[in-house]
């Protein structure tokens, strides 16, 4: 007696036709990004974008922007990518109802209405914080370097461009020359009325090479003209200062600073405000992407991006802008030893928050007895170790870390796709949103 088989009905046609909204289950997250864009999200700002009445009537911004928001979700930032799903996928041929746009359109749209798509962070964090999601109760801070659409091997330093810069700009005088004595050559043997007075591309490339090296060169001699100005500005104040104090022992009196830049200072010409970040893997160009995130279901409060390797200055925006987004002060507040400083202390005990700060660790065995550190320092570092294994400081670990693992292990998201600091901002931000609303989903 042979097995039998369910029947395979391949061929078989249907006799109604399915809806769009059938093809994936009703708990399925790309319904509930439908239902957040459609009912929950004000998409004026993109809307009213639109006004011509002339050509072909454009996707609707609703059906964009739950794209969009889906495509992050799900781990998908490509435009490519999301256009080829919307062909090859239910739950994106559902989202666009068999009307998927091309890749181009969306990377218009994304492109166009950055900042607006980056806006609805706050939105979708309002309507956390109604579902009780985020409650300001320990607010954990941290960042991570995630790589910037650029190679660190397309940048190069001050020096090197100085050296390059004469090595390019003689080898192209003396292609020139040889280029005119060639053209008056030919002149002779063919006659003026002639061509072949046109400089080759070869030249051409070289000369586009040499402009894009002195344009970098010129960028980095004005930001260290303005790091100059600003050093001697506060030398001046600090010399004034030790003036008015009358100090029995003059201090030798610092040479100017120079205007030039530092000798291995560095722009990349791909992404000139990505810089070379170092990681635990090694060094890569980048970005420092930042974020607050809330203790009870890993909300995500306040998000940031800087173009420095230090975390120390994005401690105070940070908590201001969770405070700003809630209108309140979170209870606690927890940051690694890379936030720490006098300065942020202090912050934080004038916003009486409560802080649990590490205060690093010492390189070797016989600094432990040392004091290192000021005095709130100090005492923080006497907080935590009074505290022991029940420190709220090791509340940090579960809470933060693991927003960025989802961001960039389950999610995929480890290199950023625009460039320029302005739209890697509003790009880190809708990365924000996506994972926000993917715990919205999981809770309702």
């Amino acid at each position: 007696m042979s097995k039998t088989f369910r029947p395979w009905k391949i061929d078989q046609t249907q006799l109604l036709p399915a809806a769009v909204s059938d093809y994936v289950p009703a708990d399925h997250l790309a319904h509930f990004v439908v239902a957040l864009v459609r009912e929950s999200l004000d998409l004026s700002e993109i809307v009213g974008a639109y006004k011509s009445a002339l050509g072909q009537p454009p996707f609707d911004p609703r059906l964009m922007t739950a794209l969009l928001l889906y495509a992050y979700c799900s781990g998908l930032y490509s435009s490519r990518r999301i256009a080829k799903a919307c062909v090859e996928r239910v739950d994106f041929m559902m989202i666009v109802a068999h009307d998927g746009p091309d890749f181009r359109t969306i990377a218009d749209f994304r492109k166009r209405h950055l900042t607006a798509l980056a806006n609805l962070f706050l939105q979708v964090l309002k309507l956390a914080q109604k579902a009780g999601l985020a409650k300001l109760g320990h607010v954990a801070l941290d960042g991570t370097k995630i790589k910037a659409n650029a190679s660190k091997h397309k940048a190069m330093s001050y020096e090197r461009m100085k050296a390059r810069e004469a090595e390019l700009q003689a080898e192209v005088d003396g292609w020139l020359a040889a280029a005119e004595a060639a053209d008056a050559d030919e002149d002779k043997l063919h006659g003026a009325s002639r061509r072949g007075d046109e400089t080759p591309d070869w030249i051409a490339d070289k000369q586009k090479r040499l402009a894009k090296i002195r344009e970098a060169k010129q960028a980095l001699e004005e930001e260290a003209a303005a790091v100059a100005a600003a050093k001697a500005e506060a030398e001046r104040a600090a010399e004034e200062k030790r003036q008015a104090e009358n100090r029995k022992r003059s201090a030798p009196r610092p040479s100017p600073p120079s205007n030039e830049p530092a000798p291995k200072a560095q722009r990349n010409f791909t992404d000139p405000d990505s810089r070379v970040l170092l990681t635990k893997d090694g060094f890569i160009q980048g970005y420092n992407a930042q974020a607050a995130v809330d203790g009870a279901a890993q909300i995500i409060v306040a998000h940031g991006l800087t173009q420095s390797m230090s975390d120390c200055p994005q401690l105070v925006p940070l908590v201001d802008q969770a405070i700003a987004n809630f209108g309140r002060k979170p209870r606690e507040v927890s940051a690694d030893a890379g936030y720490c400083s006098e300065a942020n202390l202090a912050a934080l005990a004038e916003r009486k928050v409560e802080a649990y700060v590490a205060t690093g660790r010492a390189k070797r065995p016989a600094e432990v007895t040392r004091r290192i550190g000021g005095a709130l320092t100090q005492k923080m570092r006497q907080k935590l170790k009074r505290a022991g294994h029940r420190s709220r400081y090791r509340l940090r670990k579960q809470i933060v870390e693991p927003v960025f693992g989802q961001i960039k292990q389950a999610r995929g998201f480890r290199q950023f796709l625009l460039r320029g600091l302005h739209a890697v901002k509003a790009e880190w931000a809708l990365i924000c949103t996506a994972h926000n609303i993917t715990k919205l989903a999981k809770a309702s």
